[in-house]
């Protein structure tokens, strides 16, 4: 079984650059967000329970209507809850599933929430990428075109920077240039490639 990193941090904090990195030195790294859209493709049995518990208003051309699945689960918090219990569970037994058929010595983990959802037990260790608040504001307003309230808002509704740091095993900075960023990450996969090797 692989060595597994969980790789988190808050929105616009620079995850994905930071496993796209990784990607580039021959680490196999499993998205989350993708590995949720794949559980609710059509004929999928999680997509057949969601609209037999919601109704043909979630499901849009034959797929799930994720914006709208939203809007509903975030004005309702029992109906979160009961997606989330339906859901988190078929997403880690998938990813668990894509990442034991990896050979490489580690697997990266890529999960926004992995400390809110309850993904902490499917990783060995936990990186965090982190950002100074308005960093993040300004590259997540950049990036998707939305208002800097709505950004505040999304980071509020997650963990604290505090408490994800905390929660941390590595940290990776992410306030300067894209070439000490590089070398971050150059550090950490030689040291997680010689974890890994000491735990086999």
């Amino acid at each position: 079984m692989a060595y597994r990193i969980g790789l988190t941090g808050g929105i616009g904090s620079g995850k994905s650059t930071v496993a796209s990195m990784l990607s580039r030195l021959g680490v196999p790294v499993i998205d989350a967000d993708q590995v949720a859209r794949a559980v609710v493709e059509p004929g999928t049995d999680a997509l057949a329970k969601l609209k037999a518990h919601f109704g043909e208003e979630i499901i849009k051309d034959g797929r799930l209507d994720r914006r709208r699945l939203r809007e509903i689960i975030f004005a309702d918090e029992a109906k979160k809850q009961w997606v989330e219990a339906l859901l988190h569970p078929i997403i880690q037994a998938e990813m668990l599933r894509r990442a034991d058929q990896q050979s490489h010595a580690y697997v990266v983990l890529e999960i926004p929430l992995l400390l809110e959802g309850g993904y902490r037990n499917l990783v060995d260790r936990v990186l965090v990428v982190d950002a100074p608040l308005s960093l993040q504001i300004d590259r997540v307003v950049r990036r998707d075109q939305v208002q800097p309230e709505l950004v505040e808002t999304i980071i509020r509704a997650q963990v604290s920077a505090v408490t994800r740091l905390q929660q941390a095993d590595d940290v990776i900075e992410n306030a300067g240039d894209l070439a000490h960023l590089e070398q971050q990450v150059e550090r950490l996969h030689c040291d997680y490639l010689a974890q890994a090797l000491s735990q086999a």
